[in-house]
């Protein structure tokens, strides 16, 4: 089976450099070369009928402007930064939300899970190492229960959406 490699639309005229404003006009040209097929999108300023001269394939299509992509709704520096506070003064009354804090920066691959331990006293406690810094990070596991995540998931995110919440220094420093 032959694999075409035929690329995605430009977002600027190949002849002249420009880019394509949105809802712009754009004519499209696929040739068949010796490497393959080869792309040309051109604006309406520089089409010419002559331009579909040896054209294998010819199409007009309406430049739309991708969507900038969406803002990352918790910052992970923001969530780290609360994570290490949070360890430096370990209150119970924070286990709950430490734990959820380190799931999250281990889904961003921030932090990896290395071991679950069991203390003396057959309480359960997580080891995760810090991706980049190598650091070890030891959580209690809270043994959350369904109900309780939709509480814990709005204390996260009032604590990570309140700016004194969370160290103005920049992570790793200090």
């Amino acid at each position: 089976m032959t694999e075409w490699n035929i690329q995605p639309r430009s977002a600027a005229c190949t002849q002249c450099q420009q880019p394509f404003p949105d809802k712009a006009p754009y004519h499209a040209l696929l040739f068949f070369e010796a490497a393959g097929y080869h792309r040309r999108d051109l604006c309406a300023a520089c089409f010419t009928p002559t331009a579909r001269e040896g054209a294998t394939c010819y199409w007009q299509g309406e430049f739309k402007t991708p969507p900038p992509p969406p803002p990352e709704p918790l910052a992970k520096d923001r969530a780290e930064a609360l994570l290490r506070k949070l360890m430096a003064t370990p209150d119970a009354a924070q286990a709950s939300v430490r734990y959820i804090l380190a799931v999250m920066l281990e889904r961003k691959r921030i932090l990896k899970h290395r071991d679950t331990i069991r203390d003396e006293a057959g309480r359960d406690a997580l080891v995760y190492e810090h991706a980049r810094t190598g650091e070890s990070f030891t959580i209690p596991d809270p043994h959350l229960r369904l109900d309780q995540l939709t509480d814990v998931q709005r204390q996260v995110t009032e604590l990570l959406e309140s700016p004194a919440a969370v160290i103005d220094s920049p992570v790793g420093s200090g």
